[in-house]
């Protein structure tokens, strides 16, 4: 009888691959943490912004946040730095129900973030361009007093309310919507603004917390 032969084994078929290993033992990437996350898209928005000297008055030097809004992704990656902010400053219990945004510019992106928020959307509008029952509120400009206004049925007693503009300058008008929105027995949570002039301290007329997204002047 012929004996068995076994063919030979091949050392290599049956080697471990050490990358294949070396993977299998390696703890997945970390995902970027929302800070770090906020931290690049402010770098990119900023970087977008376009500026005008002596507009639209001497010594201002205006930026313009328009070119956000001429790109897609760079629309995307100002909401999400919203929402991510907001979340951080914003969140778990004091989470707003309500978002307000002020004519004309925080109507760009006011409703967006209270869609990714899961909160309602409330304009504020200069006198006359609301329909129905309204709250109204003055406030003073360079050459006069001008008016905001609210519908009456726009917040609910004790909802959370976020308040939301393009820029603070001289403060005057968001501390009119601040007043609409306790004249409705909302809860003023705070402002936040995608830009600021410092040097006009509009801060000092508000009368909750108020934080800027972007760098300021």
């Amino acid at each position: 009888m012929n004996p068995l032969v076994l063919p030979a084994a091949n050392p290599s078929k049956y080697k471990p691959n050490a990358t294949a290993a070396a993977q299998d033992l390696r703890f997945p990437p970390t995902p970027p943490t929302s800070t770090s996350e906020l931290s690049s898209l402010k770098i990119r928005l900023h970087s977008s912004l376009r500026q005008f000297p002596d507009f639209p008055s001497k010594g201002i030097l205006f930026e313009d946040i328009l070119p956000i809004f001429a790109d897609a992704h760079l629309h995307q990656d100002l909401i999400r730095a919203l929402e991510l902010y907001v979340e951080d400053h914003y969140g778990g219990a004091e989470r707003p129900d309500v978002i307000v945004g002020l004519e004309a510019r925080g109507f760009l992106f006011g409703p967006s973030l209270a869609l990714r928020l899961g909160a309602g959307f409330v304009p504020v509008r200069k006198q006359g361009k609301l329909p129905g029952p309204t709250e109204t509120a003055g406030y003073d400009k360079e050459y006069g007093t001008d008016f905001f206004q609210i519908q009456a049925d726009g917040i609910k007693p004790g909802q959370k309310v976020l308040i939301v503009d393009d820029i603070i300058a001289t403060g005057g008008s968001a501390a009119a919507a601040g007043s609409l929105v306790r004249k409705l027995g909302g809860t003023l949570l705070g402002y936040v603004f995608i830009l600021e002039l410092d040097f006009l301290q509009g801060r000092q007329k508000l009368d909750a917390g108020a934080s800027t997204l972007l760098s300021s002047q």
